[in-house]
């Protein structure tokens, strides 16, 4: 008997737009240059590295520097890869020695913006060429070292965005500490949760960061974790804006006094190709974070030569590229793509401290022009917050020197996708609309600029070596297949990758079961998508977020994209809740374009609509007929909330999870450690219901 198919619905009119009439190809300018030139040429090399990973990804491996080559490439016990086998190599040296020793020793290697602006008008900027970098990194090593902490110690790392956040990862790198960084907006629960788990004997914080003009008193918080981690016998204090803290005699140090106190000179360890190299911790909505293991040499390969492919760096046509992802290297999407992966590639990385709309709502496409900024990687929820903000705030900048903008973090709704080419990208930048997870480590899913003609909301093809596949639910002896072409399922991993997560820390058994137990011999990435006939991969949301009105599944993200696509929508995120009648009902909460929410205007000053409010349920109705129209009446809102924000983590998702709540049991009681601003919870309450 063949498996239940667990089908999500399309739209077949949408589809057919999407697919067909809204096909990009590659600026010919751009693909004439990049390093995969062409469709054919990305076909043909993708089908060799299917057939043959190991030969593919040993190849990419060899254009890095080891100490000690590997014996054999993969050793695949399923669940558990060992890519590299015996190999020997520092990513630290990958990152910096082998620039800063060769051509591109005075090539800057990180541009720092500061969020406050100076009595002069300007930010202050600070650069650091790969041989300073080099310096840098080996004196914390160094100071790492004076304080006892070794091989195979977890250090934590709770700091804000400056150059000396990256050096302390590269630091731990040097000397084969495991770097456990938590993100600077995370309470000293969350803190000394992380801290506990992994028994980390130091960390390293500030005194402060800044964030829409704000000080965000790191080193208060740290101390008010460290009443409860007794593992940790360190603190090393970065003075950033030299408020007074407490500092402990015997425990805290200043990280200037540490590092002006040792040599620049501090040879690296030789890792393992298996040795971790950093724990990154997820958030559930119940039970303790997850503790993500990572390891050296595949997270390596992979994260070097994706951002080498998809962001088309480290190419000899482009020497002077200045990269920029603005995602915090507290998330995954840092320490693979504004450390790691750009600096094994000899990039230029724009790091920035703070805000996207402080003191301004023009701030990202000023530092763009100051900085004559070449590639640009976002969130979706940004864009749409760009979006809502006005169009003349992008309008003032030239932002002529971008040649290619990426997205990350979620589904891009088709509208906001088109709206980032046309006012960022001037219609001559690809977007690179990437698909991948903590657990991945690296890209899994995105267009190759140059070669993969872009849809928009698609992130169209796998990367080299990657094989994705959608499936239908398992039936209850485990047996699943494949769907067709146009049909919607689960997205599963069927082979190893280098960059996949190794274990849970301390918990493999909860390792094998969240990511390997659903899909029988797949590894199950928690997301519904849909493949179409172009094979091009169409993410729906996690699974949870698929919605089942009455025996119609429905992905959330079609939903949210035709309320975006509505003239006066800014933001939407749609979560279901219970209904007797039809399982699920749909509520949809709403952010409205700024100019939706003025009074209409008249040509006739005296006429009393000229002045009157906007009639908000009149909108609703508006909205819930206009979804009816772009998907069908099986898709139409039950409930219609407007709001003036929607919860979000810093790296810039919506926490759906917490509008579900909300929906379903008028209170939000589930963890909110990773919530951006605690004040929209209160915005959100009082809410108006349809």
């Amino acid at each position: 008997m063949a498996p239940e198919t667990t089908p999500i619905h399309i739209n077949q009119d949408l589809e057919s737009t999407l697919n067909e009439t809204r096909v990009f190809p590659p600026p010919p300018d751009f693909a004439a240059h990049a390093h995969i030139p062409s469709l054919g040429a990305y076909e043909d090399l993708y089908a060799r590295s299917i057939a043959d990973p190991e030969s593919f990804w040993a190849a990419a491996a060899r254009e890095l520097h080891w100490f000690q080559p590997w014996s054999k490439v993969l050793e695949w016990n399923l669940p558990h890869a060992k890519w590299f086998v015996d190999g020997k190599l520092n990513l630290s040296y990958n990152c910096v020695d082998r620039h800063a020793l060769g051509d591109n020793a005075d090539k800057t290697a990180i541009l720092w913006e500061a969020e406050p602006i100076g009595p002069n008008g300007q930010p202050e900027v600070r650069t650091l060429t790969y041989a300073e970098l080099h310096q840098e990194v080996q004196r914390a090593a160094n100071a790492l070292k004076a304080l006892g902490i070794k091989r195979g110690d977890r250090v934590a790392v709770y700091m804000g965005m400056t150059p000396e956040l990256a050096i302390a990862l590269l630091a731990c790198a040097r000397i084969g500490a495991i770097h456990s960084v938590i993100f600077g907006g995370f309470a000293a629960q969350a803190i000394a949760d992380r801290v506990n788990d992994s028994q980390c004997v130091a960390i390293l914080t500030q005194d402060s960061s800044y964030r829409r003009g704000s000080e965000i008193p790191l080193k208060r918080i740290v101390d008010e974790a460290l009443a409860t981690t007794p593992s940790v016998k360190h603190v090393v204090v970065l003075k950033r804006s030299g408020t007074p803290v407490t500092m402990h005699p015997t425990r805290d140090h200043w990280w200037h006094d540490l590092v002006s106190s040792v040599e620049p000179v501090c040879e690296c360890e030789h890792m393992d190709a298996e040795d971790p190299l950093y724990i990154l911790y997820t958030s559930g909505t119940t039970g303790k974070p997850k503790g993500l293991v990572h390891t050296t040499g595949g997270y390596s390969v992979q994260t070097y030569l994706t951002t080498k492919y998809v962001f088309d760096l480290n190419n000899p046509a482009h020497p002077n590229d200045v990269y920029w992802c603005t995602a915090d290297i507290g998330w995954v999407t840092g320490h693979s793509y504004v450390v790691y992966g750009p600096l094994q590639n000899g990039a230029t990385v724009l790091m920035y401290e703070g805000a996207p709309n402080y003191p301004a709502f023009d701030r990202f496409w000023e530092i763009i022009d100051r900085h004559q900024v070449s590639i640009f990687y976002t969130a979706p929820t940004a864009i749409r917050a760009f979006i809502k903000w006005g169009n003349e705030h992008v309008e003032r900048h030239k932002l002529t020197s971008l040649r290619l903008l990426g997205t990350v973090g979620e589904p891009i709704n088709p509208e906001a996708w088109m709206w980032y080419r046309d006012k960022i990208g001037h219609d001559n930048c690809p977007i690179v609309d990437t698909w991948w997870q903590t657990e991945t480590g690296g890209i899994m899913i995105a267009p190759i600029p140059g070669a993969v003609p872009a849809k928009p909301g698609s992130a169209t093809r796998p990367f080299f070596g990657i094989e994705p596949d959608v499936v239908t639910k398992p039936d209850s002896e485990g047996r699943y297949e494949s769907v067709p072409l146009g049909s919607g399922g689960l997205l599963v991993i069927r082979k190893p990758w280098p960059s996949m997560a190794r274990t849970i820390y301390g918990d493999d058994e909860r390792f094998q079961k969240t990511y390997w137990s659903d899909v029988p011999g797949c590894y199950f990435t928690g997301d519904g998508a849909r493949r179409d006939a172009d094979g091009y991969y169409w993410l729906m949301g996690r699974v949870d977020d698929v919605l089942n009105v009455s025996g119609h599944r429905l992905g959330t993200m079609e939903v949210e994209s035709a309320l975006v696509a509505h003239t006066k929508v800014a933001e939407a995120a749609v979560v279901g809740r219970p209904d007797d009648l039809k399982g699920q009902a749909i509520v949809a909460f709403v952010t409205l374009e700024a100019s939706a929410l003025r009074p209409s205007s008249s040509a006739n000053s005296a006429d009393p609509a000229s002045t009157a409010p906007v009639d908000l349920n009149a909108l609703k109705d508006e909205l819930k007929k206009w979804v009816t129209k772009e998907i069908g009446s099986l898709a139409r809102p039950e409930e219609i909330r407007f709001t003036d924000a929607l919860p979000k983590t810093r790296s810039g998702k919506i926490m759906r999870r917490l509008l579900r709540e909300l929906a379903t049991h008028g209170s939000i009681q589930g963890d909110t450690t990773t919530l951006e601003d605690f004040a929209v919870i209160a915005k959100l309450r009082e809410s108006e219901e349809g």
